[in-house]
């Protein structure tokens, strides 16, 4: 069989093989080894041999140990009681106005998001002081899913975000380069889901009444804002400055992090050895999961590059003869598609080495477009039916609040309740349009991803 007709028929089978319910790690590595077997001629020594040599490849992975080291971060932040703090803060100013709570949400979101690197910290955290606020002011109960769900997903973005570590890892391109461009999109998204709220509350008082509880003085707002923000902030500062500004590399600045996240912990007075222990304890499980993903993914990279599939299907796209900015879209379009079934991990393990090389002959700046592709991969947490933070806010929520009134809540015209899913995915996803927005104005305008990198790093960077 033609080496490339058996890798685009290796690509076909891993859908077949997840859609049967198979776990990703282990479908990208077994297929790797039977395909690698039959392209290879029967030699199961040479495809042991260079899996073998990949895997090695990852663990000699520098910039990966800042992975765990995030992960842990992230852990004991959210057991200091930061977000807690946080949200508390956010109520308290922002409470008295129309959407106010959603606002505050969004805003809490975006600061935690900023220490935690990750979404499920991000939003169980604050979803769990969000939720009993929200439905006791009686906000509309979609649009509370809604607003938590998107909050949370920008946990994967701005930095200290692992995904760009782990795309960094991937593409040799800077971690600080990544961080830098991140910061822009990220809070880009913040600023349009704050909007799209404030507009809606504005259009439709009944969705978010203001707060009726005690007001609070100036003073005791300041204090408010400097005993829960500004702590964060510089934990914030420390990490992000020393890896943008060159003092440190990633895995470092996560080590410092992480030292960081126990000193406020105990400034908080939140540490024990108990939470020491369950932080140990998650970040373990988080790590090797992700690793055996990596591995499973470099498996099947190797193998798939090997027998010439990702030569062929840049081949096809570069002789499609389309505009670059209609290839572009074409992509993005891809990996929004392949978001509704794998989660980030998978995606970025199974497009990277196919679209680099296309992204390389069209003459596209690659930081900004492995940005873009990191702006995307948020939506594969919010699109049904594999969207997580639909099933971590289902964790979280109340009795009261039904999977329907998740689903309603990041669908704006949504089937009443007794119709089925599949009426509910015909729907259009407001906090995914507002994604698509924001990633439209970063293509549109380059320089909303390329002003940090280029004020931190010169130009350079493009």
């Amino acid at each position: 069989m033609n080496p490339e007709i058996l890798a685009i028929t290796m690509f076909f089978m891993l859908f077949l093989a997840l859609m049967l319910g198979h776990p990703l790690a282990f479908s990208l590595g077994m297929l790797s080894v039977v395909f690698g077997v039959i392209g290879w001629g029967g030699s199961m020594d040479a495809v042991l041999g260079l899996l073998a040599n990949r895997a090695y490849g990852v663990m000699e992975e520098y910039v990966l140990v800042a992975v765990p080291l995030f992960i842990y971060m992230a852990q004991i932040l959210d057991a200091s009681g930061i977000a807690e703090r946080l949200f508390e803060t956010m109520h308290i100013v922002m409470g008295r106005i129309r959407g106010g709570l959603g606002i505050a949400v969004i805003l809490a979101c975006t600061v935690f998001a900023a220490t935690a690197g990750v979404v499920g910290a991000t939003e169980v955290s604050i979803g769990l002081l969000a939720i009993p606020a929200l439905m006791k002011a009686r906000y509309n109960i979609p649009l509370i899913a809604g607003t938590i769900c998107a909050g949370g997903t920008l946990g994967i973005l701005i930095p200290p975000s692992i995904m760009l570590v782990v795309y960094g890892s991937l593409t040799q391109i800077s971690v600080g380069w990544l961080y830098a461009a991140a910061f822009g999109p990220g809070f880009l998204l913040s600023a349009i889901y704050v909007i799209y709220i404030a507009v809606l509350c504005t259009i439709k008082p009944e969705y978010g009444p203001p707060d009726t509880g005690p007001e609070h003085s100036t003073a005791e707002k300041l204090s408010m804002f400097a005993k829960s923000i500004v702590p964060p902030l510089i934990l914030v500062f420390v990490v992000m400055g020393s890896i943008v500004g060159g003092i440190a590399t990633p895995t470092e600045a996560a080590g410092l992090g992480c030292v960081g996240a126990i000193v406020l912990a105990v400034a908080y007075r939140r540490f024990s050895w108990k939470i020491i222990k369950e932080a140990s304890w998650s970040t373990t499980l988080t790590t090797s999961m992700i690793m055996t993903l990596f591995l499973g993914g470099n498996a099947f990279q190797a193998i798939f590059m090997g027998l010439g599939g990702g030569d062929a299907i840049a081949g096809f796209l570069l002789g499609t003869q389309m505009s670059p900015i209609a290839l572009l879209f074409v992509m993005m379009g891809i990996i929004f598609f392949l978001g509704c079934f794998l989660d980030w991990l998978g995606i970025l393990l199974i497009v990277t080495p196919i679209f680099i090389p296309v992204t390389q002959e069209l003459g596209f700046n690659q930081l900004w477009f492995g940005t873009l592709i990191c702006i995307n991969l948020q939506m594969a947490f919010l699109t049904p039916p594999f969207g997580y933070s639909l099933f971590y806010l289902k964790g979280i929520a109340p009795p009261e609040m039904t999977i329907y009134h998740i689903y309603k809540g990041v669908f704006p015209f949504v089937a009443p309740p007794e119709m089925t899913i599949y009426h509910i995915y015909k729907g259009v996803f407001p906090f995914v349009i507002l994604q698509w927005i924001g990633l439209i104005m970063c293509i549109i305008w380059p320089d909303i991803i390329l002003w940090g990198p280029r004020a931190f790093f010169g130009a350079s960077v493009g």
